[in-house]
This record gives structure tokens, sequence and C-alpha cells, in this order.
């Protein structure tokens, strides 16, 4: 049992002894917000874009955060100084609360923040990985929700497929993973991400923008077919930062390496991070 120290409502306490009861809506009905985010070298990356996006999904989903932002801060801060460690990824979590019925959204929801040791690419990761894509549009896109059900149900699929992990599409758009945002670079160069309906991802939004990159970003719907036509394609998230998308449902994106635009556009991105 892991022995790192734990935040849950308005506690430090040890993980192992960390618990929720069974009416937690969480739990019955799989109700529930979070945001992750990493540290390294002790400093918390995009704190403040991980935070207001937290409290953004606790607004949308009818869910009420008892701190303020600057106190959530002094929490993450102190539960740092607790663990003492410098490279990890903080999960927090925001249940539905107990509810009596195991329906009714209660006035009190339960807060959980918790760190765990975290290595990161210091690189692009030039391996890359490949996707296979499913029709679906995850519900309450907008909103960091903890409903992975479809995901964890394809996963039979993503093995059968060798592929690293499935990618959404909807009505024949491109959407997202389940856990990363995806783009593609047109032949002309054109860096594109679906606009409509998918998670508003950290390293997304600081990709988007980046200044003087000398490339186009774009926001915008983009077809299936476009993608296999597609120069490169990447996806990008918290523990991944940039990682190319080599393959889509078998078929090379470009000449099936990380390609140019990928690269130099990981090179900014792992700058800011800096």
């Amino acid at each position: 049992m892991s022995s790192n120290t734990v935040f849950l409502n308005d506690a430090f306490i040890v993980e192992a002894q960390a618990s929720l009861l069974v009416t937690d809506l969480s739990i019955q009905r799989g109700y529930g917000i979070f945001d992750f985010f990493k540290t390294i070298n002790g400093k918390p990356v995009f704190l403040d874009d991980h935070i207001a996006r937290f409290y953004n999904s606790a607004q949308k989903m009818h869910l009420h955060i008892s701190q303020t932002p600057e106190e959530l801060k002094d929490i993450i801060t102190e539960l740092m100084q607790k663990n003492n460690l410098p490279d990890s990824g903080i999960k927090m979590t925001l249940t539905g609360g107990y509810s009596a019925d195991a329906y009714t959204l209660p006035a009190a929801q339960n807060l959980i923040i918790t760190q765990t040791a975290l290595t990161v690419p210091k690189g692009l990761q030039a391996e890359g990985t490949t996707l296979v894509t499913y029709p679906y549009q995850r519900q309450l896109s907008e909103m960091k929700t903890l409903d992975y059900s479809m995901a964890i149900w394809l996963q039979p699929l993503i093995k059968e497929n060798n592929a690293g992990d499935v990618l959404y599409q909807y009505a024949g758009f491109i959407k997202e993973t389940p856990r990363a945002n995806f783009f593609m670079v047109t032949t002309e160069g054109e860096v594109i991400t679906a606009k409509d309906n998918v998670l508003s991802g950290v390293i997304r939004k600081n990709i988007l923008n980046l200044k003087d990159t000398g490339f186009q970003l774009t926001e915008r719907e983009f077809s299936l077919e476009e993608l296999y036509n597609a120069s490169e394609a990447f996806i990008t998230s918290t523990t991944k930062n940039i990682l190319p998308v080599l393959k889509v449902d078998g078929k090379a994106i470009g000449n099936g390496k990380a390609g140019k635009i990928t690269t130099q556009l990981s090179a900014l991105l792992l700058e800011k991070i800096r």
C-alpha cells in the first residue's frame, strides 16, 4: 500500500487510510470530475490552466468546490512538501458526493487530491503510436468527467488492432482520443485540431497559443479521409506532451515517421514548459 500523503476534503492523510462511503455518486453513478497536472523539478506545469479547467468542469457539472483557487493552490503546495516527489502527477478529483437515493445531487461534494511519481518525456518520443478509429461522441465533452466507460470497453478492439489507443470519430469527423487531443498536419503544412465537442486540453491550448511559430494553427472540423491523406499527425496530453501518430487504422500517416512540423512544435512546447 502507498504511504504517500493525500488530501481528502479538509485533511491530509496517508493514502492507505483514505476512503469514501459507498453512497458517493462517483461509485453509484460514475458522477464526478477530475483534472491532472504534472510537476517537474518540484514545479507545477501550467497549474493555472488546470485549476481554471477544474473549476469550469465543476460549474458545468453543477458541483461545488469549497475552496477558492488560491486555497487549492496552498493545499497543493503543502501536499508537494509532504510527499517530496519533484517529478510527479497530481490528480484533483471532485466526486458527486453522498446521495441518499443514489440519484439526487447533494449540496456537498468530496475533494480528493493525490500525488504519484511520474517520469515525463524530456524530448520527442519519435517511436510514436498507432490508433484505431471508432464512431463515438463523448458525452459532456467540454468537461473532464470520471466517465471513461467507452474507452475501457474498447480495450479488446485496441488490442485486436495492435493499436496504442482509440481515436473517436463522429459523423465522419475526427474528434479526440480518450486521454489526449488530436492534431493532423496537411500536405500544405496547416496544423489542424477539432474545434467543437472535444475537451479543451491544456497542452492543446498552449500549442494553439504559441507565437511566431511560422505554422498555421487551425481549429476546424476535418474528416477521416483528410486524416488518411495527412502528412503528419500527433496527440497531445499532460503525460505525453506531443506524441507522433504514425498509423491510423493500419494506414501510415505521411511516411510513417515523426514529421518535421511535429518535431518543431514539440521543441517549442518543451521550451515553454521549461
